[in-house]
């Protein structure tokens, strides 16, 4: 390096530094500004949950409470069956996320490390119902279970979890494509079959998949309105459901307030499961796209 070089290099680095600089204050604003986008929803909903209900729909829009209503909390959640319907829901969400990682996992297995004719076309035709919306399969299903006197049960989702998960299924199988085949060879020479080799080996390291399958089809359970609302009568519904009637006063209309309150008692769960496995669905997408 010469002597003009060297005149100007800290003139160079110290304007490189400022860009760098100003690309992460560019950064930082931009996350910023997507994130208050984002959860200002929220924000509402939680300051709305506050108010008293002649509060609401006020013009112009109060944005804080003027005395925040704690009592709106009780009254939206012990007051009426809020937990009742929450429990039910579980009762779905919970067998049914269960059975569709079980069976999802074992597809996933099959079409991953077994070798039978017509094999890729079989995956192809499962990955093609990601493309079939859920409106189109709803009046068959209703017919046929109702056909079956399996209406306002359970049952239904049960047998959707036994059935399996197209998305599911394309994750186990992308995760269980990148398993190193020497713990299967290793698992054969020690005399596992299939079933075992499965259960012993392959399931206990897709910790990060079966975590993200779960949280996925609970959170879908969870937050269904169509489905129950088609099978399940008004007694025997889910929260998402139950929640459209629960605040009404006696001439019909709706207690808004009352309602955000319930609306942030139904979020809640969902966002909290998110919280605590957040990292478990990061891993699981990101190994499940090593190998194709």
């Amino acid at each position: 390096m010469n002597h003009a070089q060297l005149a100007t290099y800290p003139a160079f680095a110290r304007r490189h530094k400022v860009h760098i600089s100003w690309n992460h204050i560019t950064l930082y604003v931009g996350f910023l500004l997507l994130t208050l986008v984002f959860i200002m929803p929220v924000v509402w909903l939680v300051l709305t949950s506050l108010k008293l209900n002649s509060e609401y729909g006020t013009y112009p829009t109060m944005l804080f409470p003027a005395v925040p209503q704690w009592t709106n909390y009780p009254q939206a959640l012990i007051d009426r069956p809020f937990f009742k319907l929450a429990w039910d829901t579980t009762q779905i969400a919970v067998p049914s996320a269960i059975l569709t990682v079980l069976s999802s996992s074992l597809a996933g297995f099959a079409f991953a490390r077994m070798n039978a004719p017509g094999k890729s076309v079989l995956f192809v035709l499962v990955l093609s119902m990601l493309l079939v919306p859920r409106m189109v399969t709803t009046i068959p299903d209703f017919m046929l279970f109702a056909k079956l006197r399996l209406t306002n049960t359970y049952w239904p989702w049960i047998l959707w979890g036994i059935s399996g998960s197209s998305f599911n299924i394309f994750l186990f199988r992308q995760f269980f494509s990148a398993v190193p085949k020497d713990l299967e060879d290793a698992a054969e020479v020690d005399g596992c079959n299939r079933l075992r080799i499965f259960w012993q080996i392959f399931l206990p390291v897709s910790g990060p998949v079966v975590a993200t399958a779960l949280i996925f089809h609970f959170q879908w359970v969870w937050g269904d309105w169509f489905t129950p609302n088609i099978l399940l009568s008004s007694d025997n519904t889910t929260l998402s459901v139950g929640l459209g009637t629960l605040y009404l006063d006696p001439k019909g209309n709706t207690l808004y307030t009352l309602y955000m309150a319930a609306l942030v008692g139904y979020l809640l769960p969902m966002l909290i499961i998110f919280l605590i496995g957040q990292k478990y669905i990061v891993q699981g997408i990101v190994t499940t796209g090593l190998k194709g």
